[in-house]
Formats: C-alpha cells, structure tokens, sequence
C-alpha cells in the first residue's frame, strides 16, 4: 500500500542506531520545522482486522495498541515533499563517507591482524615441529649410545662370571676333597683312641707305660692337630665360596639388570610415532632423586668386577694353601702310624644296657621327627591357604585405588579392607614363627637323631673292637691318596 505523498522507497519508521553514525539527536536539531505535522482522525486505525492481532501469540496490551496506533499515525499522515524534513531523519553524505571509511579500516585491521596471527601460528607449529623432531633424533642417538655402553659392560660382566664360575667349580673340588681327607682321618683317630682306652682296662703287669702307648697317645696328638688345620682351612674354603657366590650373585643380578636394560632401551630406541603401545603418562617425567647417575652406574658394574677379582684372587690362594696342607697332613699322619707297629684290643666303652637306651632313645626321637614333619605340612598348609585371602583383599585394594577423583575415598570398604589385610599378615605372621620354630625343633630332632646314630655306631664299634682286640682295624689305615681326598 503506498502512502500518498512518499516515495517508494521511503521508509517512515524510527531508523536503526549505527555504532559509526552520529546519534539521531544530533542531526535533528539541524532540520527546521516549516510546517506541522497534519494531523488525521484516530479512527484511521479502523482499517486493521481482527487477524492482526491473531499473529500474536499474546493478546495485545494497552501500552502495545497506543505504540501501534502512533506507528500508524506516522504512516498514514498526509503531507507534501515540503514536509519531508520534519517527517523524516537524514544523514549527511559526510557521514555516510565516514560510516565507509570507518568500515573499511577495521576490515583491514581485522584481516591484517588475522593474517599476522596465522602467519606467526604457522612459523611457530614449523618452528616446534623442527625442534621436537631433532629432541627424539637426538634422543633416539643417547638411547643408541646407551645400549652401546651397555653391551660393552654385558660383555664384561659375562667374562668376569665365567671366570667366577670355574673358580668357584675348582675350588669347590679342593673343598671337598679337604673334607673326604678329614673325613678319612676320623677312622684312625679313633682306632687309636680305642686302643689307648682298651689298654687302660689292662689288669696286673700288663698294665705298663710302655712305647706302643707312647705311639698311640703321640698318634692321636698328630692326628688331632691335622683335624684341627683342616677344620681351619675348610671354615675358610666355606667361608670363601660363600664369598665367591655372593660376587657371583652381584655379577648376575647386574647382568639380569642389564639385560633388563637392554631390552627396554632397544625397544625404546626402536619406538617411533607410529608404533603401537605408545600413550600418556603424565608426570612421568619429573625427576627422581633415587635414581642413579652415569658415573655412580659405571662405577657400579665397576666395582662388582674388582670385587669379583679380588674374590678369586683370594681363592686361588686358599687353595694353594689347602693341597700345601693335604700333603703335610697326610705324611705326618703316615709316618706316625708306620711308628705304631702294632694295635691293641680295643675297649669296651659302652654295655648292653647303654646301647639298648640309645635305640630307645632313638626310636622316641624318630617318632618325634615324624610328628613334626607332619606338623611342619600342616602349617604350611595353613599358609598356602592364606595366600588367597590375601590375593583378593589386597587386589580389592588397589583396584579401589584406580577410582577417579573424589571417588578415591576413604570410605568403611577401604577401613575394613585394610583391617581385613592386617589381619591375614598378623596370622601368616604368627603361623610362619610357629613354622620357623616347628623347623628349627625338627633340625635339634635330626642332630639328636644324628648324634645318637652315631653314639650308637660308636658302642656297636667298641662291642665289636671288645670281642676282635681290633687288631685287624689298623691294617685298614687310609692310603697316603685317600689322605689327600683322592677316592
């Protein structure tokens, strides 16, 4: 519907604020009002129907029908082009220059500073994308070189090990060759000792101080002196393995760590971007104070192979010393029993009576030995039944652990848990004292055991030395080969 008097292009509604345009108050003081507005009946407004206020989905107000009927004054005022400029509000072309320049200048400003900041962006994702490739190359080459150092020292370690191995083998030999040689001697101490105890039972002129007593008593002087050498120099041979094999131990723990090592610096240095099994683990790069340095883990590897080879030293020594003391030994305990010419009957030491209290004893003591050897099952029984208990309460624990937040709480789970925990180590606890306690009775059984074989062998051996004289017992002397070890 056109208006009569207006262009078609005219728009007479309140224009639109324009944060480049000068406020309408401004420019309307430079209009002057030539002629009153012509002013129309208010029923002009009739000619709205009912539909108008049905697009609505609220029905209109009072304050909203006064606007309305105000707009529609404004449009349906009849007047002539003289009018226009009190009708209407106009912006002068310098304004509307300005409006544009204005516009143009922040749309420059805007691309430019656009175009800087995508510039700088992409310097910058070049610029980090350079450094953290030549960061993992230059890792990758420390990682390369780490394995490096780490083979040299496998290869060193594996050397010494070796070496460590035959000492050990060769020194075990001369150790138990110490022991058959002081194994051997316990017969001939013990002939003589017997015959000496027999001769004291001698009755009337028999009973003299005579040389083959002199033989005997100076016979088992030499003989206790070897056994107390050989007691010293196996103490130090024993001594000595256990040395050798805690070297040994350090030697291979080392190895097993740097085999250990080596896999995982191999794996890491072959690790690239698009390798599987790579992720996040935050935090995993702070530094840890534990940790060891290259020097001190050098100088660790270092120090295992000095000790090592000093322990070997040590133990070729020791076994120069021992063959040294096998053929002293064993000549000065030939020579003396080539003096004793002859032997006597041997004694009797123990009676009938004795020997029978000695099985009997025996016998209670090997019932014994079988009570706790069941028992010693029964507690260990008991403690392999506990392992599971302490699986799930312990696995319940720490998978508690892996709740996010503040759902890692302290909750009454977590408390009886960690009671439930305790306790099961409290009774695993007090099971395995009463275990160590069971074993350490059943060794003092098997000693008592032992010591009473061997009370017994020794009276069955003074019943039959009684009945022989034992005179054939000495013809059964070592060889000068089994008094050095040799079988």
């Amino acid at each position: 519907m056109e208006l009569i008097g207006s262009t078609l292009t005219a728009t007479y509604t309140r224009p639109k604020t324009s944060n480049f345009l000068p406020a309408i108050s401004t420019m309307a003081s430079s209009y002057r009002n030539t002629q009153p507005a012509l002013t129309m009946n208010p029923s002009a407004n009739l000619w709205r129907t009912n539909s108008f206020y049905k697009s609505s989905s609220m029905p209109p107000n009072l304050s909203t029908m006064q606007r309305d009927n105000l707009d529609l004054v404004r449009a349906k005022t009849m007047f002539y082009p003289s009018n226009r400029t009190v009708l209407t509000t106009r912006y002068t072309p310098e304004d509307w220059y300005k409006s544009n320049q204005n516009n143009y200048r922040e749309s420059e400003s805007s691309r430019k500073s656009a175009e800087r900041l995508r510039k700088d962006t992409i310097r910058l994702m070049q610029d980090r994308e350079q450094l953290t490739r030549r960061t993992q190359e230059n890792t990758s080459k420390n990682i390369g070189e780490r394995l490096n150092d780490i083979v040299f020292w496998r290869s060193e370690l594996s050397h010494e090990i070796d070496n460590m191995v035959t000492e050990i083998s060769v020194l075990a030999e001369v150790k138990r060759r110490l022991e058959r040689a002081l194994a051997e001697t316990e017969g001939p101490l013990q002939v003589s000792q017997e015959c000496l105890y027999h001769r004291e039972k001698r009755m009337s002129i028999d009973l003299v101080h005579d040389n083959v007593e002199k033989g005997l008593i100076k016979e088992v002087e030499v003989i206790k002196s070897c056994q107390e050498r050989m007691r010293r120099h196996l103490d130090r041979a024993i001594a000595q393995l256990a040395s050798n094999r805690a070297a040994q131990h350090e030697l291979e723990r080392d190895m097993s760590d740097k085999v250990t090592a080596q896999r995982i610096d191999d794996r890491c240095h072959h690790l690239r971007n698009t390798s599987d099994g790579i992720g996040y683990y935050r935090g995993i790069e702070r530094l840890d104070p534990s940790r060891s340095l290259p020097d001190s883990w050098s100088k660790f590897t270092d120090d295992n192979i000095l000790h090592s080879q000093s322990q070997r030293a040590a133990s070729h020594k020791l076994r120069d010393e021992i063959e040294i003391l096998l053929n002293t030994t064993s000549n000065e305990m030939w020579n003396q029993f080539n003096d004793v010419n002859i032997s006597f009957a041997n004694r009797i030491s123990e009676t009938a009576d004795a020997k029978n209290s000695l099985q009997t004893h025996l016998a209670r003591t090997l019932q014994e030995i079988f009570q706790t050897e069941l028992l010693i099952e029964s507690l260990k029984k008991a403690l392999r039944d506990k392992e599971c208990p302490l699986k799930v309460a312990q696995t319940r624990l720490e998978e508690r652990t892996h709740r996010p937040n503040v759902e890692l709480c302290r909750d009454n789970p977590y408390h009886k848990l960690v009671i439930e925990v305790r306790e099961i180590e409290d009774t695993i606890h007090k099971l395995q004292v009463r275990l160590v306690e069971a074993e350490s009775t059943l060794q003092n059984l098997v000693e008592t055991k032992m010591a009473l074989e061997h009370d017994l062998s020794v009276k069955a051996n003074s019943l039959f030395l009684e009945q022989e004289k034992c005179m054939s017992m000495r013809k059964s002397f070592p060889s000068m080969p089994r008094l050095v070890g040799y079988t």
